[in-house]
């Protein structure tokens, strides 16, 4: 019955998100394109922008809340977490060709045993819903998964509630219930990644001209 109720709120939740068809007509409305969108390694100078950042989607994802964190505590979060210089976080942003960030994601060692048979943790993925469901959230994934594979890291671990209609997203990367046998992942080319050897279309092609 629980898995039942998840799975409506989570349908429930996702039809306030923008469709696919939708988000191409307005990238193409604001003169973008998906190759104008640039994902690079955050710097500290992005702190205030990625605390903004981090507000709006975080409070677009979970709009029940009552007393969302706030700007403030976000800009320390993520302030502090730049002075941390011991390579065990790292994070990549989607930058719009007007140099405003549209989305991030961050990724850390995963620390803990249990579940047991984890080296990597996908911490946080995040977009603006504008930019939901062109392909971008599996790139930010593909440049995660490749930076784990330079540290020697080839299985990843990510939580997040399964109201969440982005559980479907990671589902269809071949992600797993962590109750579940471990999946391990590889990247076979630049731009790709494969999750339990599954490889995704190229995000260029999901934009297509008339959609």
């Amino acid at each position: 019955m629980k898995n039942a109720l998840n799975a409506v709120r989570r349908f429930l939740n996702g039809l306030r998100r923008p469709s696919r068809a939708t988000n191409c007509r307005r990238l193409r409305q604001r003169g973008e394109t998906l190759q104008s969108l640039n994902i690079r390694e955050a710097a500290p100078g992005d702190v205030s922008a990625l605390a903004e950042l981090h507000v709006k989607t975080w409070s677009d994802t979970y709009g029940s809340v009552v007393d969302p964190p706030a700007f403030q505590l976000r800009e320390r979060q993520w302030r502090e977490q730049f002075d941390r210089t011991d390579g065990s976080w790292f994070c990549f942003v989607v930058e719009n060709r007007d140099g405003q960030l549209v989305g991030f994601a961050k990724g850390k060692a995963y620390a803990s045993d249990e579940p047991p048979g984890y080296s990597g943790q996908l911490d946080k993925i995040y977009l603006l819903r504008d930019y939901q469901r062109l392909g971008l959230g599996r790139r930010l994934v593909g440049h995660v998964a490749r930076r784990f594979l330079d540290q020697g890291m080839s299985t990843m671990i990510l939580f997040g509630t399964p109201q969440n209609p982005s559980c479907a997203f990671n589902e269809a990367l071949g992600g797993k219930d962590s109750s579940a046998r471990m999946a391990s992942f590889t990247a076979d080319s630049p731009g790709a990644i494969c999750v339990n050897s599954r490889q995704p279309a190229p995000s260029t092609d999901i934009c297509s001209p008339g959609v």
